[in-house]
């Protein structure tokens, strides 16, 4: 028994409410690999913050053909597809994809679409290759704690440098004194 019209809408809108809280998505080839396997791969997912959706193409182009964000992943729909969303770690969630691909060896990533662009499988390796947002959070706070040490030192060095200026005139004037004294 086939899906009924109902049902095909609620897919419909599952992959628009998913696609609205994602920054980007890339398609994978899936023919050849069991619902273990498939499971696999959502669990390695699930913590970078993508979801893995096996669904038609047909369904995937009806979510995103009215959106300008994805309407470009038309270009790429084809064949046995399960679309990886991704909502948080871009770079995190390929890297896991590329994990799995390199233990299972049946998979393929056929591209991605980011912000209304087509992305290849180089651009894709190349996201993965950015830094994560913990590394660049780490990067940045390093950043800002070293100029923060260094107007502190700054800030601190004004007063110490008065006050031995001062001491210098003092000891000028006992060494004044004292020759006139003598």
């Amino acid at each position: 028994m086939g899906r009924t019209p109902a049902s095909k809408r609620q897919i419909v809108a599952e992959l628009k409410e998913t696609l609205n809280d994602s920054q980007l998505m890339f398609i994978v080839n899936y023919s050849g690999l069991s619902v273990a396997e498939i499971g696999d791969l959502r669990s390695r997912l699930r913590p970078k913050g993508a979801v893995c959706r096996v669904t038609k193409n047909t369904f995937m182009g009806i979510a995103t053909q009215d959106d300008q964000r994805w309407a470009s992943v038309s270009e790429i729909l084809k064949g046995d597809s399960a679309f990886v969303m991704v909502k948080d770690d871009l770079g995190g969630a390929i890297k896991a994809y590329q994990e799995f691909q390199k233990a299972s060896k049946k998979t393929e990533m056929r591209g991605g679409v980011m912000d209304g662009r087509v992305l290849s499988e180089a651009d894709l390796k190349a996201i993965a290759d950015l830094p994560s947002k913990e590394q660049l959070i780490a990067q940045i706070a390093g950043a800002i704690n070293g100029v923060a040490t260094q107007l502190a030192v700054a800030i601190n060095e004004v007063p110490s440098g008065l006050a031995r200026a001062i001491q210098q005139i003092a000891d000028k004037d006992d060494a004044a004194k004292e020759d006139v004294a003598a």
